[in-house]
C-alpha cells in the first residue's frame, strides 16, 4: 500500500469519544503498579462525562488510588472498514455514597469476573483522544481468520 494514498487518521472530538466509550462496557486500564505499568480489564460504564468502574482490594485499587490511570478502548466497524481507537487519562476517585453507587448499578455495571467488586471508582476525564483509520486489508498482514476485519474481504 502506498503510503501517499492511504486514508488520513481521523482525529475524534472528545464528544465522539465519550460516545464511543458509552457503546461498550470493557476496556483496559493502565495503571502505575511498583514504578512500572500494568495494565488490568475493567467493565465499565460512562457516567456525566467520567469512567465508572468496580474492583476488589487488590493492586488496581491501591494503584489508582495513588497515581492517575489511563483506560482505553478499540473497536472495528466492519460496514465502514474503520477501526477506532479511545483513551482517556484521569484520576479516580473512590465512590462512597449509597446513592451514587445504586445509580451506577442501574446503568447496570456488572463484572464480568466474580469475586467481590464492592470498591466503586470513579474516573474523572483529564484527556480525552481518539482516532478513526481506514484498517489495512486482513491479506497483508496474514491476518487471523476470526479477526473482524477479514469479513469485509470474503
Amino acid at each position: 500500500m502506498n503510503p501517499q494514498s492511504a486514508d488520513p487518521i481521523e482525529r475524534l472530538t472528545p464528544d465522539e469519544c465519550l460516545e464511543l466509550l458509552s457503546q461498550t462496557t470493557v476496556g483496559r486500564l493502565a495503571v502505575i503498579v511498583e514504578n512500572h505499568p500494568d495494565i488490568f480489564p475493567v467493565n465499565y460504564v460512562v457516567d456525566h462525562g467520567s469512567i465508572i468502574f468496580r474492583t476488589g482490594i487488590g493492586t488496581k485499587f491501591r494503584s489508582t488510588m495513588r497515581n492517575s490511570c489511563a483506560l482505553e478502548i478499540d473497536g472495528f466497524d466492519a460496514g465502514s472498514g474503520k477501526a477506532w481507537s479511545v483513551v482517556v487519562r484521569g484520576t479516580a476517585h473512590l465512590m462512597v455514597d449509597r446513592q451514587e453507587k445504586a445509580a451506577a448499578d442501574a446503568l447496570h455495571l456488572d463484572p464480568w469476573q466474580p469475586g467481590s467488586k464492592s470498591h466503586y471508582l470513579r474516573l474523572t476525564l483529564d484527556a480525552v483522544t481518539g482516532r478513526r483509520f481506514t484498517a489495512t486489508r486482513p491479506d497483508i498482514w496474514n491476518t487471523p481468520v476470526w479477526d473482524a476485519r477479514s469479513e469485509l474481504f470474503h
